[in-house]
């Protein structure tokens, strides 16, 4: 593709404030009645957002033929980024903009960002530049408080745990009690805690902790349950303790699961808001993608899938993790499987990638821009792509076509493209393309689009092949994951893995798929090792059981569930200006 002229891009705020205040901004019943749904289908909350009653859409519609579902998902990340959110928004502007002459529609979902990492490390988290979902403060701060209902029927299930514990009943073992408390605040102080503290009408002291409310599985159910039934019934399996016998307690068995799942009705609504050029886009839950599958809601792509021709989704980090378990966990629950995965990347992150080891530890995202530029060169990038190359193959492990995306920076040479585009090619790509849709909107990714088109409309959906069969064991889930997608040698199973493994089983639970909980930052458990790692066995130190979400979740390593903050984190810089306009946020 040929570079598009440069083009002025202001904060991501600015843009989106901008275009907010702007004539091209759509109300949000003009918005829905355009998309195709009915009036009475849409609640709206403010001017630019509704939520949607998705058991009228899908009466009316369900016999309507799906349309094709695209999977965008990416390379091992790096500190420099590789522009996931931009490239899943930029690409679904681009399919409507192509498909608009042949009479097709594209709709796209996302996940809601946690307001943890808005106020942390990250800042904004509804894409960025030209690419971007609107209003974007909104989306940031609150929305239609889903994360909240998440919080509260959480950490009521909590409050009704430790009341029994007071009563004495139920006989729970109050050294092994998994089931934590939860906030949307990243507070590294609340990671271990003591309660009960103060006189005996306080409750029973012990240990506990808070996580962030996105790990919760009440957001992993949300996510994953197909209906207000399916939803009542996933958290009353909720294994909240275990008694003094070894044996779970359940959120139905503390009589708890029944107002969790009221708190939680509204929330099971997808969100509808809009793009920067106007195109639909459902907002819905957020679970982790290292410890839980880490993708936006069921519900929503099965509505998006009878309101358009294409449906553009995101998994969480990279292939090897977000991918991985939307093709194996939410796919096997919706029934709804994809026909193509679109693969992003960028030239520094890759090259990046193609570095020793030992050079990038300790190095932040201003130091490896500067390692990129004084050492990087054509070998390096070469080098590097091998983990694009491994990611490509874990995709079409699936039997899915990947169509790759390169992120173009200003300074990306026309050489350093066609090289990766080359080595894409050679590791089984359908095509590649270089994008440019943070600077250009869906105008940068024109190509990439028609090329994902292309890959999805001639993919036949019987071709899909799920990783491994439920009827598995719970080790042989485990390992096929492991040297398959994470490129292992084998696994090693620490005694508390082995123990859970035997308990899971004599409990009916090896049946369950699994949910690998692993470190992003690397395609094995160790977040230094980059590229593509050789020459290593998996470590299992602990399997634990998420029943409620439908899945297992082995550890391969230590996984922090309550985030910190940094030194400066991105808060610092959120405020009002003297209009009492919103400034600082991204």
């Amino acid at each position: 593709m040929a570079k598009l002229p440069p083009r002025s891009v202001p904060s991501d705020l600015e843009v989106a404030s901008a275009h907010v205040k702007s004539p091209k901004m759509k109300k949000i019943m003009d918005l829905a009645l355009a998309t195709g749904f009915l009036e009475d289908e849409i609640e709206p909350y403010g001017k630019y957002k509704a939520k949607i009653d998705y058991e009228a859409v899908l009466k009316r519609v369900g016999e309507k033929p799906n349309g094709r579902l695209i999977d965008v998902t990416a390379i091992t990340p790096t500190p420099l980024g590789e522009g996931k959110t931009v490239t899943s928004i930029g690409l679904n502007e681009a399919l409507n903009f192509v498909g608009k002459s042949k009479g097709k529609k594209s709709f796209l979902n996302l996940r809601e960002p946690s307001m943890g990492p808005v106020f942390g490390i990250k800042g904004g988290a509804a894409g960025g530049g030209y690419s971007q979902i609107v209003p974007m403060d909104e989306l940031n701060l609150h929305f239609t408080g889903d994360i909240h209902a998440v919080s509260i029927a959480h950490n009521l299930c909590a409050a009704y745990l430790d009341n029994r514990i007071r009563l004495g009943e139920l006989d729970i073992d109050i050294h092994n009690i998994p089931w934590r408390r939860v906030l949307d605040v990243n507070d590294r102080a609340l990671r271990n805690i003591v309660i009960g503290l103060g006189t005996k009408d306080d409750g029973i002291p012990r240990e506990t902790g808070f996580d962030i409310a996105v790990a919760s599985e009440v957001m992993a159910i949300l996510a994953l349950a197909t209906d207000l039934k399916d939803l009542r019934k996933r958290i009353g399996k909720i294994i909240v303790a275990y008694n003094k016998k070894g044996e779970p307690v359940t959120a139905e068995d503390i009589g708890v699961a029944g107002a969790m799942t009221v708190l939680m009705k509204d929330a099971l609504k997808p969100t509808l808001i809009q793009s920067l050029e106007g195109n639909p886009c459902f907002i819905h839950a957020g679970p982790f993608a290292n410890i839980a599958h880490g993708n936006s809601s069921i519900i929503a792509d099965k509505v998006a899938v009878k309101m358009a021709d294409y449906v553009v989704t995101e998994s969480g980090f990279a292939a090897d993790l977000g991918m991985e378990k939307f093709m194996d966990i939410k796919c096997r629950y919706s029934g709804i499987v994809p026909s193509c995965v679109v693969l992003t990347c960028t030239v520094r992150a890759l090259t990046m990638h193609g570095f020793p080891n030992e050079k990038l530890i300790g190095l932040n995202a201003q130091a490896l821009v500067k390692l990129i530029k004084d050492e990087g060169n054509q070998t390096v990038l070469q080098k590097g792509c091998a983990n694009l190359a491994k990611q490509i193959q874990n995709a079409k492990y699936f039997g899915v076509p990947v169509v790759v995306t390169v992120n173009r920076f200003k300074d990306d040479t026309d050489a350093q493209i066609d090289l990766v585009q080359k080595m894409a090619k050679e590791a089984g790509a359908y095509a590649c393309y270089p994008i440019e849709v943070w600077m250009h909107g869906g105008a940068g990714a024109v190509e990439a689009a028609e090329a994902v088109m292309a890959a999805a409309d001639s993919f036949d959906t019987k071709n899909f092949k799920f990783l491994y069969p439920l009827e598995a064991s719970i080790k042989e889930k485990i390992e096929t994951i492991a040297t398959k997608i994470y490129g292992a040698d084998g696994v090693d199973y620490l005694p508390a893995a082995e123990k859970k493994i035997k308990a899971f089983t004599e409990q009916g639970l090896d049946k369950l798929p699994v949910c690998m909980a692993k470190t992003h930052l690397s395609l094995s458990h160790d977040p230094t090792w980059k590229g593509v790692p050789k020459n290593y066995r998996l470590p299992i130190r602990d399997i634990r059981p998420s029943v409620g979400a439908g899945f297992l979740y082995p550890l391969c390593g230590e996984m922090r569930t309550m985030p910190g903050l940094g030194k400066t984190p991105a808060g610092y810089s959120v405020d009002l200006d003297e209009n009492g306009e919103i400034k600082g946020l991204f």
